[in-house]
């Protein structure tokens, strides 16, 4: 439980396991009136208190059936309703950074029928999207964009002498990475009419960490000990003692707070005031992470940031049908083998930014707490930080997701490749990862990291190939930088034997099946699909195609494709990656240099951004799905 789990919601009380229902029309009434904020602000202040209660209530339900980022929405209800209440939006401007918070707001601008179809494919998406609504003044999904993005609309209005005001909501755990200073530096000596709002609850999706939550906590500490004071003392200016300093006055900006962010009507007239101060501004507000409903405050906020479908009366996490037994999650793969090796290997550690329990980095923790780092959202600094444990002798793995891996892409270069620096980058939810979307699609990794020199670049098929490439990269054989990636969700094997029972040779690709006419090349977790592909195959009595899993883009296996080039007609090649880059294009490359006239069909990712649907619906979208790769396969077969 956060450590604000005892600031108590003054407007609307805790929602019980029980109290949710979507036919709950009592509650509902008054929200079901309001499609968008000029209906809000017919209101009353104190009618506000209801509102807030019943936008509660519809994130619960509609959550617990359709999935999402419940904690954080929740814990912003009450500033979702002052906001919109007070400022003219959408002519006013409001950035949600990252978006985990955003569900309320969508609700109140004109989304609310709709709601029911979050993150469903054809459906609202899970973030704040331009293409959307007018209202969602600026895309997110990744943390830390939003004080850049809002002062640049500030500047754009400034100069086309446009009077609208200007906020960014950003969470404590965003406020500490390095993109938010950078903007804090440029806002601060400017004369830009902006709010930054900071939703304070201690949390990231795991607790925050850092010089910065330590500095928050001091102040809501304070907060506890007499907010009736800290009430009184809002709007002195600066608002701070004698004897202490406030990073934020220091840097330019007006600092207003703690305030309670759960006391609606107060935040309305916070806002209020706000309006009339002119400048670069602050207001830190105290939140809980999944505010009003008792499983997910009195819970593991952790669990409840996206708990996946629930029962809404009982609080009961659910679980789908299926074997009792289910093979592990690839990051628990990644976590148990790395405890392994690290129980071998003295030299190892392992580095995360700000995502110890999603990538499974925890059981490191466990067991080596001090060889185990999480960095905050800071994914250039997690990079270079393994840069520097490299070059101080140690073995980094710095475990870090496909899409925040984009963040720290200078530092991979200046920082690790071109030093030779032996640095093993695990990098998970890599290729489709499903109801998240665009934002947060592991499309682009193999691409970018094929251009870099010295980089070896391996994703396994399955669970034991994970672990064989992960005691590869600990052995001697391996020199430089390195980087493995597997995708979301769980593997395939019940089974598979840490540690390996021999050592898999770096560059070397092996074959699956044997087959006439056509190859198929796979990489990483499509080989799955082949699998499937060439049973469908079987099924329609069609002459099956060979498979190759090739284990590695860099170094390519030329020998093994030499090989392939020699004996088959045609050539697939099939990754859960951008096409553009990838094994494809390093597959045609290569025949190119060659002067090989065989013909290759490159399947994966397309050169377009894809949306939110399921990992299999967004596959099937994308045409390497078991079904597209079967008939594919079949129409070559005729020709």
């Amino acid at each position: 439980m956060s450590s604000r789990g005892f600031l108590f919601l003054k407007t609307c009380q805790t929602i019980q396991p029980g109290d949710c229902n979507i036919a709950h029309v009592n509650m509902g009434e008054l929200l079901d009136k309001i499609q968008f904020p000029e209906d809000l602000r017919k209101l009353e202040k104190h009618e506000l208190v209801q509102v807030a209660q019943s936008l509660r209530e519809r994130i619960i339900d509609v959550v617990s059936q359709a999935g999402g980022h419940l904690g954080a929405s929740l814990g912003t209800v009450e500033l979702t309703v002052a906001l919109h209440f007070v400022y003219n939006t959408p002519f006013d401007k409001i950035i949600w950074d990252v978006g985990h918070q955003a569900y309320g707001h969508k609700i109140l601008t004109g989304r609310s029928r709709d709601f029911h179809s979050l993150r469903k494919k054809g459906g609202l998406s899970g973030f704040p999207k331009i293409e959307e609504s007018e209202y969602d003044t600026f895309g997110t999904g990744h943390s830390s964009t939003s004080i850049s993005a809002v002062l640049g609309l500030a500047a754009s209005a400034k100069n086309a002498r446009i009077h609208r005001k200007h906020l960014a909501l950003i969470g404590d755990a965003s406020m500490q990475a390095g993109m938010s200073f950078e903007a804090l530096n440029h806002l601060g000596d400017s004369a830009y009419d902006v709010l930054i709002v900071l939703n304070d609850n201690c949390m990231s999706i795991d607790p925050s960490v850092g010089a910065l939550n330590t500095f928050l906590q001091k102040s809501a500490a304070k907060y506890h000990q007499n907010p009736d004071k800290i009430k009184e003392q809002l709007w002195s200016e600066p608002y701070k003692k004698a004897e202490e300093t406030n990073i934020f006055e220091d840097l330019g900006i007006k600092y207003f707070g703690p305030v309670d962010g759960h006391d609606t009507v107060f935040l309305a007239e916070v806002f209020e005031k706000l309006k009339t101060i002119p400048g670069p501004k602050i207001l830190h507000t105290l939140t809980v992470k999944g505010k009003g409903y008792a499983p997910a405050e009195k819970g593991n906020p952790t669990k409840w940031h996206a708990p996946g479908l629930f029962d809404a009366k009982t609080g009961k996490v659910l679980k789908h049908a299926g074997k009792a037994e289910k093979p592990d999650k690839f990051q628990d793969v990644f976590g148990k083998t790395l405890v392994e090796l690290a129980r071998s290997y003295s030299r190892i550690v392992g580095i995360t930014p700000a995502m110890p329990t999603g990538s499974s980095l925890t059981y490191l923790m466990k067991e080596f707490p001090e060889r185990a780092f999480d960095v905050g959202i800071a994914e250039q600094h997690a990079v270079t930080f393994s840069a520097g444990l490299a070059r101080g002798g140690f073995l980094p793995y710095c475990v870090i997701y496909s899409t925040f891996l984009q963040r720290g892409y200078d530092q991979l270069i200046h920082d690790v490749a071109v030093q030779n620096l032996k640095v093993i980058f695990c990098i998970d939810r890599a290729g489709l990862v499903g109801e998240d979307g665009a934002t947060h699609q592991g499309a682009y990794d193999l691409a970018f990291l094929r251009v870099i020199p010295n980089m070896t670049i391996a994703a396994p098929r399955n669970e034991q190939e994970l672990v064989d490439m992960m005691f590869l990269a600990a052995s001697d054989d391996l020199t430089g930088p390195a980087a493995i990636r597997y995708p979301r969700g769980r593997g395939f094997l019940n089974k598979y034997q840490t540690p390996p029972n021999s050592k898999m040779p770096i560059g070397r690709g092996i074959q699956i099946s044997k087959g006439e006419k056509i190859a198929v090349l796979s990489l990483g977790t499509a080989a799955q699909n082949v699998i499937k592909a060439r049973e469908l195959l079987a099924s329609r009595g069609i002459a099956l195609p060979a498979h190759f899993d090739m284990r590695f883009l860099k170094p390519l296996d030329t020998e093994l494709l030499d090989e392939v080039f020699e004996k088959f007609e045609t050539l697939i090649t099939v990754e859960d990656a951008s096409t553009t880059g990838g094994l494809g294009s390093a597959v045609c490359e290569y025949a190119a240099e060659k002067g090989l006239g065989k013909k290759i069909v490159r399947l994966g990712i397309p050169d377009q951004v894809i949306e939110h649907a399921t990992q299999s619906q967004q596959q099937a979208q994308c045409g390497f799905d078991a079904v597209s790769i079967a008939d594919l396969i079949e129409r070559e077969n005729r020709k």
